[in-house]
């Protein structure tokens, strides 16, 4: 008699960052993605050399700990995602027209890349042109503020992703052997 294997496809979330120049947010974006799960790209050329001093400055002792994979360009990038058939991509900014909690966004039958701008000028806007119905907005008051951190922004969309995902893959209570609050 044969047996029937079950083969458990789990999708992968990404966070994809468009030429970063502060190496403290893609610390905090990388700890993040450790924490996650989460496969972290990033698009040259950066703002920082990804070196051991620069590492240690930023506090990145759990840099082994992130899935990353570099591209060379945008080009490269693209190329890379239009490989992945469950791909959806997520152009993060805040010229979109739709918000990034919408319900059932996030589904778990596909791979979700959320793509990021640079601090400075955020994504290319030819490239947004090119992609107008993948835009998400993270709602803010912008009379007070260009923009939100980069960091924030990239915590804020990956745990409303993971939260319609029902956090797959992670724990959602954890017992420490020094438990504060036992």
């Amino acid at each position: 008699m044969a047996k029937s294997a079950i083969i458990i496809s789990i999708m992968t979330n990404h966070i994809v960052l468009f030429e970063p120049r502060i190496h403290f947010n893609t610390g905090n974006i990388a700890r993040t993605c450790a924490a996650t799960n989460t496969h972290l790209h990033l698009i040259r050329p950066f703002g920082f050399e990804v070196t051991d001093k620069n590492l240690k400055r930023a506090g990145l002792d759990y840099w082994h700990k992130v899935d990353i994979t570099y591209h060379d360009d945008l080009e490269a990038f693209m190329t890379c995602f239009n490989a992945d058939e469950a791909a959806q991509l997520h152009l993060i900014t805040k010229f979109a027209e739709h918000d990034y909690s919408e319900k059932g966004l996030y589904t778990e039958q596909s791979n979700h890349y959320f793509l990021l701008g640079r601090e400075d000028t955020g994504l290319p806007e030819p490239f947004m042109r090119e992609h107008p119905e993948k835009a998400l907005r993270i709602p803010m008051n912008d009379e007070h503020v260009r923009s939100l951190n980069l960091s924030n922004a990239a915590a804020i969309v990956i745990y409303e992703c993971l939260r319609q995902q029902h956090y797959q893959g992670l724990e959602l209570v954890h017992t420490y052997e020094k438990d504060k609050l036992k």
